[in-house]
């Protein structure tokens, strides 16, 4: 709640806070934990193969999902892979944009305006065994809440909210993911087949949001890897952050 009163506040305390900034008490990252900037969204909206992977793809139909809401972990937190029967459990770095105002049905030419902010995100995922008798992806454009992917610990997002001034081009940001000190994630955010602007008004078409509200919009999933116990893993945004989390694998 104290993170949504800032973001729907900001215009009424900005000058306060750029006071605070030159004349208040510093204190040393060294002598305190950084939580979650958001550590219970209402909402985490997410964008599915929303990347060309350095343009081999060609951008094919949207479609999206849900987080749960109770994924969120933040810098310096730990991600406990489950027992569940999972191929895989796969890191996507992403660009995670923060919603500042309520939103539904947006139009893609006024979709930026519904932004706060950005900061850095990882869609924790399990690739679950697929299930004879399914629904074609190709007829799923909204798939409602990812279960594989909304496990306790799954939604890493940190250090910050970086102000949607301070970032000059979302659309030309460079991601990195290192496990390991290993890099094994390299992409700019000019490689989304969907804009951000078309990945709000998407989304918005599904479900509503509001302050405090995410949206994931996407990776390109060249160098994804496997997230195995011990690893140190490390999301690098250009203008936005980064952030280390580790893993733990009971098994």
């Amino acid at each position: 709640e104290a993170m949504e009163t800032i973001i729907t506040r900001m215009d009424d305390i900005r000058f306060d806070l750029s006071r605070l900034e030159k004349e208040g008490d510093m204190i040393p990252f060294s002598n305190v934990t950084l939580q979650a900037p958001l550590p219970m969204p209402h909402k985490i909206l997410c964008m599915g193969g929303n990347f060309t992977e350095f343009g081999h793809r060609r951008p094919g139909p949207m479609w999206g999902f849900l987080k749960s809401s109770e994924a969120v972990i933040g810098p310096g937190g730990t991600v406990i892979l489950p027992p569940d029967d999972a191929n895989i459990f796969h890191h996507e770095a992403e660009l995670v944009l923060v919603f500042g105002r309520e939103g539904k049905d947006v139009k893609e030419e006024e979709a930026l305006e519904y932004i706060f902010g950005y900061t850095c995100g990882v869609d924790v995922s399990a690739r679950m065994p697929v299930v004879s008798g399914g629904v074609p992806a190709a007829f799923q454009a909204w798939r409602g809440v990812a279960l594989h992917k909304s496990f306790p610990t799954f939604a890493p997002i940190g250090p910050a909210i970086v102000t949607k001034d301070e970032v000059s081009d979302p659309q030309n940001l460079q991601i990195h993911l290192s496990v390991n000190d290993e890099l094994r994630g390299d992409f700019n955010t000019s490689d989304m087949a969907h804009s951000i602007a078309k990945a709000i008004s998407f989304v918005s078409s599904y479900e509503s949001f509001g302050p405090g509200d995410i949206l994931y919009t996407g990776t390109n999933h060249q160098g994804l890897g496997a997230m195995q116990d011990g690893d140190k893993i490390n999301i690098e945004i250009e203008e936005v952050g980064g952030f280390s989390f580790t893993v733990e694998d009971h098994l």
